[in-house]
């Protein structure tokens, strides 16, 4: 007989009679620094574990990440240097709430909380030399990543629109599911034609939630996972990432972003600064202009650089320390028999469950905690049906990082507009499902086949995270 005992768990404030097993703690997603909060800012608490001394950090990191930017000159010095080519003038329009973005509706005339990235093959033994470090050939007239806003003065780059087509999956009971296949156009170019040989790939912002217990995953635990060559015949090949560190000048293990493409928390926010804002860091000095866009050149900046290491430090401890919030509904009996469900069907292979953060003693409130993110953060062929047909570093382009799943029963509650997969096609919790390909055939095979108690109940798992 399993041993009882009291335990008080500080993290979100309760006190329990738990059986002496591993799922007692589950709740727990990001060990102690998870928190309890419900409701459209669940995802915009500091880790429960923060100590008082450290919070007006958090809190001033927040400022920065929440509050626009202006143009320059401004009498704001600490907050000028937009533009004058930008996506949004503050992070938390895409990240809205610190959750997930959406792709732009009917109508809409900028997408904003979606971008668009850009690049072209790379053609010659020098440019495939340059994929080491840059991950990707940008587009001759508009680099990296379509700008849709501009500065008065200037031009936008062009306008995004997404238009559907319908895909109609049918499970083993006869009930069907229509998906939307996305169709991504550009219009209204404003510095010239883009190259025939032009990869485009739509990204919807992912939610900022424990970003920084998942930085101190120790990279052998993930390199561990790693199986590139299918070794044991499962069907799953995942790989790591392997992506240039500027501050360390060095190739280093992938962990951010869609496809992997970002070693570490401050290096994801300075290229969202320098991609989105339209602002310069000292890890990316120039603005994501070419040649042909000398706009650049012309406007005022905000000084060099735009976004002092001082500022962007700031962000940095606020994006590490956003909190988890914890697990509802695990004595639901759906709930129980969803997460077995998820085990049965295969899921668990690429969405690992739980990892030991390693021992950080700069980052005390993110070292040694026991987490369940359920995610390997590795890369992974989802398939024809979600490739993008563009690469990233050795991200070929029907691979993409493992999403973790912890938070994703409140991501409508953080924002109800809020969509699903890399570019924000699945509307649902089972249209994400559904679109798994590839590595996760026989998973979404398994799911096709279950009757609809099965279904519901897995649906009732991931909402229960």
């Amino acid at each position: 007989m399993k041993s009882k005992f009291i335990v008080y768990l500080g993290a979100i404030g309760i006190s329990t009679l738990v059986s002496a097993s591993a799922v007692a703690f589950e709740r727990t997603s990001g060990g102690r620094t998870t928190v309890s909060k419900e409701g459209a800012n669940a995802f915009s608490q500091p880790a429960a574990n923060l100590p008082m001394s450290e919070r007006i950090d958090f809190s001033v990191g927040n400022s920065f990440f929440r509050n626009p930017w202006v143009s320059s000159p401004a009498s704001t010095d600490a907050r000028d240097g937009l533009g004058p080519l930008f996506n949004t003038n503050g992070c938390q329009n895409c990240h809205i709430k610190d959750g997930r973005g959406h792709p732009p509706s009917p109508g809409d005339t900028n997408a904003v909380s979606m971008l668009v990235r850009l690049s072209v093959p790379a053609m010659s033994e020098a440019e495939r030399q340059k994929l080491i470090q840059y991950g990707n050939i940008p587009e001759p007239n508009y680099g990296g990543q379509l700008q849709d806003f501009a500065l008065p003065g200037a031009k936008p780059e062009g306008k995004v629109a997404i238009t559907y087509s319908s895909v109609p999956v049918t499970f083993a009971d006869g009930e069907t599911v229509t998906l939307r296949q996305p169709h991504l156009t550009v219009t209204d170019l404003n510095y010239g034609p883009m190259a025939e040989s032009v990869q485009m790939s739509a990204r919807i912002a992912p939610p900022m939630i424990g970003l920084g217990l998942l930085e101190s995953i120790a990279a052998e635990d993930i390199y561990a996972l790693a199986d590139p060559d299918d070794a044991n015949g499962d069907g799953i090949s995942g790989r790591p990432n392997q992506v240039w560190d500027i501050e360390k000048q060095r190739t280093a293990l992938g962990r951010f972003g869609w496809k992997a493409g970002l070693p570490t928390v401050n290096q994801q926010n300075a290229a969202a600064f320098n991609g989105d804002v339209g602002l310069t860091t000292s890890m990316f000095p120039h603005h994501n202009c070419m040649p042909s866009q000398s706009v650049c050149d012309e406007m005022p900046n905000g000084g060099d650089p735009e976004v002092s290491d001082n500022i962007l430090g700031f962000v940095e401890f606020y994006a590490r320390h956003l909190a988890v919030p914890a697990r509802r509904n695990m004595q639901d009996p759906a709930v129980k028999k969803g997460q077995d469900t998820f085990v049965q069907a295969g899921c668990n292979a690429c969405h690992v469950e739980s990892f030991t953060t390693a021992k950080r003693p700069d980052l005390s409130a993110l070292s040694e905690q026991r987490i369940h993110p359920y995610t390997d953060l590795l890369l992974h062929d989802m398939g024809a049906g979600l490739a993008d047909h563009r690469g990233e570093f050795i991200a070929n382009g029907r691979e993409w990082r493992t999403p973790p799943l912890w938070g994703i029963g409140y991501t409508k509650e953080v924002n109800a507009d809020a969509t699903y997969l890399h570019d924000g096609r699945a509307r649902t919790l089972m249209e994400a499902i559904l679109w798994h390909d590839g590595e996760a055939a026989s998973a979404k095979q398994r799911v096709l086949a279950m009757p609809k108690a099965e279904r519901d109940a897995l649906i009732a798992f991931l909402r229960s995270l």
